[in-house]
Formats: C-alpha cells, structure tokens, sequence
C-alpha cells in the first residue's frame, strides 16, 4: 500500500464558536487517497503558522531565494483582531489556497507536513464544548461561491432532522444513531449520504434514516421531469427489489425523479424504476476519478427496506408509485412523439404548397417594338439607314 495523501481539499465554511471564548474556526472537507472523506476544524492562526513552516521548508519553491520561482500559493497574514467581517471575506482566497496547494508537485502537496495538518484530530470529532453556553453557530459556504463571494450570508441555522430508526455505521466517516436522536445536518448530498452533527459526534448518515421535524414530506423533494435528463452509468448494479432495475457500466438513461434519499427514478427506453444516483455521471461530464472511487462506497440505504420505523408523524409520505411513474413516462414519450409527427407534417405540407409556385416556367422578357423608318433614319448610322432604302 502507498503513502497517505489528499486529493482534495474543499473549504466548507467556518463556525462561531463560544467556548472556551469566542473565536472562529474554518470547517474543510479533505478527501484521502483510501477515498475516504474527513472533516476538520482549524483556526486560521494555525493555518498560517502552517504556510510559514511550509515556505521554511521548501525555500526556492516559496520565492525567498527568486521571487520568479514562486509556485507556493501567497496567505495573507491574519489581522491583529479576527472578527467575523475578516473571517467571511477571506474565504475566497482560503478556498483558492487549498486548491493549488493540493495541485502542487507531489514533493510538496504529498510532504509529512501537509498531510499531518490536515489528519482528524480527537477534538474535530469531539470538540470541546460547554453545555451552559450557547452551541455554536455554523455559516456555510455556497456552492456557487466562487462566481459570487458576496452572496455569503449567516449565520445559517442547520436543519434538524429525527432518526426513524437505529443505524449501525459501516465505516468510521459514518454515524451511528438511534431511533429518536436528533441530528443538525451540515450537508446534503445529492447521492444520499448526508454528512451531520449530533452533540460532539459527526459524520456520513443515510438520508432514508432521518425525517423532517414538521412533516413527513421533504419541502425540498423536486416533482418528475418526465422528459428526463441523460445520465451514464458509471457502476452496473442488480436489482434487489421489484421496482429497481438492472443495468451495466456505459448503459445510457434518462432521469426523470431525483429523490434526496439518494435512489432516483430513471427510464430506460420505456421502462422506469429505482437506481442508486451515486452510480450515475451527467451525460458529457468528465471525472477520472469516479470510476474508482464508486468501487469502494456502497449505496445508501432504500426508506422502503428499513425495519422497525419509528416516526412522530402520523401520516406517511407521499410516495409516487412505479405504475404512475411509468404510466406519465409513457404518456409524455406518446405525446412527444406526436408534437414531433405533427410539426414534420406541417413542414411537409409548407413545402408542397411552396413546391407549384418554383416549378411554374419562368415569364419570358418583353419583345422591344420595331422602331419605325422614319426614326431610324433620324438616329441610325448611315450603314443602317442604306439598308432599308
């Protein structure tokens, strides 16, 4: 087995914190060459005593001996006082940092020093806290951050979410819970895996376990598209249950439902079922590492094959079933089709009514009068005018 490294580094946002005083800390998600996915808190004081020792230890690479050899990304020192305007402004440049330092030559990016700034420590998992004073507050980052920093805003209050039922963990990036526990989620993942905190525990957590406080429907949940949108498979998986459907790397699909608990409904020429959304790539997307990566994470689990749910609604959730799903998808499909046919035959019919006019023979020109004698001999050469003499 090869050395630890990071592959990626993505800065998540930061927290207020109240204990032992008031300060700031940065939240990053580091992601492991093992394809694991850690999270870590650090103050950026520690982040620039980190760049310092970084720049001491690769001097030429740093621009102290040629300022022209400079690849080491620049940090700016921190400010005298760190409020929270500073705080939030410089996570654009933060967030910039992490990404070319992770792209540096390996002899830097992959040194002792950086891989052991950013490996979990005890208190990223259990940070210390204060029961008696008020629990953190937590301002996240935008996904779309980078094309607009102003957009930032906070503090954000987390959801709260209710397990439906106890969660054993099958990996240590995951949580276990409880029925009944109450968890802030930090981050929804599109794939089902949402990653969150709980008192001074944190970590990866099935969306089918959890529950929304005020209702038994997610606010959130997308309604079909039954014209689809076109996905690759990027892992074959065998269908477990009746309503899920068999495919294979490099088979084409169409997705017509995302659903948050990370199981989308997709179609398959006219046929539609369930399918594990972490097994699928955007159609013209790029990623090199997916392929990889899919092999060592398993699916999350289906609401529906979760036994002994305990939940405070006394409604269901709504849930559209796989007859409705493919009885729309075929109407939409029929009626496409037939849009299609009749704009075809519209088109015919405007070239047919267009086809007699271009066919008709072209009009000849005029014949000009024959002048008559008197004109010629008035206004013809003498040549002319002996001809008719």
């Amino acid at each position: 087995m090869g050395d630890v490294y990071i592959r990626h580094i993505e800065l998540l946002g930061y927290e207020k914190r109240f204990f032992p005083s008031q300060h700031y800390v940065y939240m990053f998600l580091v992601k492991w060459n093992d394809l694991s996915e850690k999270v870590v808190y650090r103050r950026f004081t520690e982040i620039y005593e980190f760049h310092k020792a970084l720049k001491e230890m690769f001097p030429i690479e740093s621009g102290d001996i040629n300022i022209e050899n400079r690849i080491i990304p620049h940090l700016p020192a921190p400010k005298w006082f760190d409020g929270q305007r500073s705080t939030e402004n410089r996570q654009g440049t933060l967030a910039e940092y992490c990404y070319a330092l992770v792209n540096l030559p390996h002899k830097i990016s992959r040194c002792l020093h950086v891989v052991s700034f950013f490996k979990v420590r005890h208190d990223d998992m259990n940070p210390v806290t204060d029961s008696q004073i008020k629990k953190p507050e937590v301002f996240l980052l935008p996904k779309d951050s980078k094309k607009n920093l102003a957009d930032i805003t906070g503090p954000i209050v987390l959801q709260t979410y209710r397990a439906i039922a106890d969660y054993e963990k099958s990996s240590t990036s995951e949580m276990a819970l409880k029925a009944g526990d109450m968890v802030d989620v930090v981050e929804k993942s599109e794939n089902g895996w949402w990653f969150c905190q709980m008192k001074n525990k944190r970590g990866w957590v099935p969306a089918a376990y959890l529950e929304p406080m005020d209702g038994p429907d997610e606010s959130e949940e997308q309604d079909p598209n039954y014209a689809g949108e076109a996905y690759t498979v990027q892992k074959s998986y065998t269908a477990v249950e009746e309503d899920e459907l068999t495919l294979k790397e490099g088979d084409t699909i169409e997705v017509i439902h995302k659903l948050l608990d990370g199981w989308w409904v997709i179609r398959k020429d006219e046929t539609t079922g369930y399918y594990p959304a972490m097994y699928l790539q955007k159609a013209g997307e790029v990623n090199t590492s997916v392929k990889s990566e899919l092999r060592n994470r398993g699916a999350p689990p289906r609401r529906s094959t979760i036994r002994n749910v305990k939940s405070i609604h006394r409604q269901g959730r709504k849930q559209i079933s796989q007859e409705t799903y493919r009885r729309n998808s075929k109407k939409y499909i029929q009626n496409h089709r037939k849009m299609q046919g009749n704009s075809q035959n519209k088109a015919n019919v405007i070239i047919e009514k267009k086809e007699p006019e271009d066919n008709k023979p072209k009009a000849q020109p005029a014949v000009p009068p024959r002048p008559s004698k008197d004109l010629i001999l008035n206004r013809c050469t003498e040549s002319t005018r002996s001809k008719i003499l």
